[in-house]
Order: structure tokens, then sequence, then C-alpha cells
């Protein structure tokens, strides 16, 4: 609420003094992060903030300001990423954003630690049920822009750790490809899956992010 509260000041404050016209800057914030999005006056818009924020007696973060030029460059900004990105239907390049690779490395991290060994006890159902929290909870957020290829990773990671899991658990050898093919992992298991990505199980074995998530029937390896 802090940070809000000095940078509606900053806001006003930038165009009152006839920056956002005179610069053609537009402001684009979110608590204490903040985009300066301009054309051609980069150097000087970041001056004026620089001399701003010096007033309002705020620390520029150096290590996460400069100065970057879309689309030869990307940046992060609120967990997307924003630069050149290509489409996956006609290969033709375009100006958008998609979950950055720090966020996608993240929740893959998050997975492995929900389905490492110490969780073995843990009755099926209610490690489904942990990880479409954490699935849910991140598709809602990073649900605009190019997602198909985060969700890929994603939705692959979520599938080798649980059938890890249950490998483990069940004491059983191998990937658990064979004894948890997909029907099993989606249709019984009700493990979510992200909506967009798009090499996604054939509809008869896959859930999108079903809202049954857990409830699935006492689960036993497939024969």
């Amino acid at each position: 609420m802090l940070a809000n509260l000095y940078k509606h000041r900053f806001v006003l404050e930038w165009k009152v003094l006839g920056y956002e016209q005179r610069l053609q800057v537009r402001i684009v914030d979110y608590a204490d992060d903040l985009v300066l999005c301009c054309r051609g006056t980069a150097d000087t818009a970041m001056q004026a903030m620089r001399g701003m924020k010096t007033k309002l007696k705020l620390t520029v973060n150096e290590t996460k300001t400069h100065v970057c030029q879309v689309p030869e460059e990307s940046f992060d900004f609120l967990g997307y990423t924003l630069g050149r990105w290509y489409s996956a239907e006609t290969g033709r390049a375009y100006i958008g954003a998609g979950p950055s690779k720090t966020k996608v490395l993240r929740l893959c991290r998050q997975i492995s630690e929900l389905t490492s060994c110490r969780w073995e006890l843990l009755a099926e159902e209610e490690m489904v049920g942990r990880l479409n929290s954490v699935l849910h909870g991140w598709s809602r957020y990073f649900s605009r822009g190019s997602v198909s290829r985060a969700y890929r990773s994603v939705d692959r990671h979520a599938r080798f750790r649980l059938r890890q899991w249950l490998c483990r658990k069940h004491k059983l050898s191998g990937r658990g490809t064979t004894c948890y093919p997909l029907r099993y992992v989606y249709d019984t298991l009700w493990l979510a899956y992200a909506p967009g990505a798009a090499s996604q199980p054939s509809v008869c074995e896959s859930v999108i992010l079903c809202a049954r998530a857990g409830c699935g029937k006492s689960a036993c390896p497939v024969r």
C-alpha cells in the first residue's frame, strides 16, 4: 500500500509536469514496479524519472532498471517476458508477452518439492489435490499472451514428477509410463491439465483443469 501511495504521487507529478505529453511516455505500473513505454525518448525519460525519484527520496533499483529496445530485446515485468514472439501456426514474428523462463522454472521446482520422497505417505488424492491447487493458481495468473510453450513444459514436468512419486510410493521400477498411462493420470487421478497447451493428450485421456481434482477413486497401479 505504501508503494502504491508513492507511485500515485509519482504518476500525478509526471503528468502535471508535462512529461507524459511532451515525451509521449506511457507509464505502466504495479506496486513498486513500473515500465516507461516510449519511442525515441527513452534516455530523456529515464533521466526525468531518476530526478523525480530523487525528489521523492526513493531509490531506483539499478539491477532491474535499464533501457530496452523492443523487439530487438525483451524484458520481464510482473512475471511475463515482453518482446518478440513467434506464432506456432505460421511462424510469423509479433510483439507479445508470455510467462518468463524464471517463473516456469520456479513452478517446476515447486512441483518437484511437492512430489519429493518426503511426501510418499500422502494419499494419492491428496497429492494430486496439492498439485492441482498450484497448477490452478499459476494458470489463472499466466493466462495472457503466448502461454502454450510454458504450459507444455509445466504439464510434462507435472506428469513426470507425479509418475515418479507413484512409482516410489508403490515400490515400482521404471518411469511409470506403462503402469500409469495418460488415461490413469488424467481420468482417474484427475491431474489438472493447463488450457492452451498445443500438444495436449487426446480428448478421451485429458482433463482441462477439472474442478473435480483429487476426488478420483483410490489409486492402484495399472497392470
